[in-house]
């Protein structure tokens, strides 16, 4: 069973995982980590985490092919997934939507917008 407020990132660059994980433990959140596009895969699988932040730019398999597999999934298609990546040109943030992405952030990750971000799309606590 994982813990509440868990966020799942799957991203292969381990100064980008240490400042996300640094920001959102700060607020409470568990981030559980995944380096490459078939690994994140699987804990998305195994795991079924509230919300999943994903780099593109990934080895073994590209964040569009992992969130396209993702929302063609009837079990997984429920969980947001924000995509953080240096990708910023022009029709980036369509392309990424298009894929199945429901939203956008560029890096350098800005620590306000990562937050409010997360706290817009994390699922709200149901009561028991």
């Amino acid at each position: 069973m994982m813990e509440k407020r868990t966020v799942l990132y799957i991203e292969d660059n381990p100064h980008n995982r240490r400042l996300v994980r640094r920001i959102l433990e700060q607020y409470g959140f568990a981030v559980v980590e995944a380096t490459d596009g078939p690994g994140g895969l699987a804990l998305v699988r195994e795991l079924v985490p509230p919300l999943v932040l994903l780099d593109i730019g990934l080895p073994g398999m590209d964040g569009i092919e992992v969130v396209t597999l993702i929302k063609a999934d009837e079990k997984l298609r429920h969980i947001p997934v924000i995509a953080l990546t240096a990708s910023a040109m022009p029709g980036d943030r369509k392309r990424f939507i298009d894929a199945g992405c429901d939203d956008y952030l560029a890096k350098p990750i800005s620590a306000p917008v990562l937050l409010q971000k997360v706290a817009e799309y994390y699922p709200e606590e149901t009561p028991n």
